[in-house]
């Protein structure tokens, strides 16, 4: 894989259970690359929160959830970007939760992991199928 252009892609379906392939495919790809283990260690839990957000509240039966990771260029300040992708049309709150919430902290959690992270509009082809939830982390 040339990482600066091919990104690795996976698609998983948009089960609870994928959460833990996707981070073991992740954590896989990343060692392979010569990535650090710390900084695998901090991607592969961006990636699970994403995927668990994606399985959870972007399931829509018969679609996949997509898992990208772009190693970046080469050089010391290369980030690593992560792209979750489902066919669900909820936006993630960009607020945390209550005080009193029982979940919702999963977002703080990359928001306090990444240098950046966002969410825009998944485009296949001319179509706008769900959204894309992506984040951005420091090497």
């Amino acid at each position: 894989m040339n990482a600066e252009s091919h990104p690795w892609c996976a698609r998983f379906t948009s089960v609870p259970q994928s959460v833990g392939r996707a981070r073991r495919a992740v954590r896989a790809v990343l060692l392979a690359h010569g990535v650090a283990p710390d900084t695998a260690d901090t991607v592969v839990l961006v990636v699970s929160e994403l995927a668990a957000n994606a399985a959870r509240h972007g399931h829509v039966p018969g679609r996949l959830f997509e898992v990208r990771i772009d190693l970046g260029e080469e050089g010391e300040d290369k980030e690593i970007t992560v792209e979750v992708s489902d066919a669900g049309d909820a936006r993630p709150a960009l607020q945390g939760p209550t005080a009193n919430a029982e979940s919702g902290r999963g977002l703080l959690l990359v928001a306090a992991l990444a240098t950046a992270w966002g969410v825009r509009d998944r485009q296949i082809g001319k179509t706008q199928i769900g959204k894309t939830v992506w984040a951005r982390v420091g090497r």
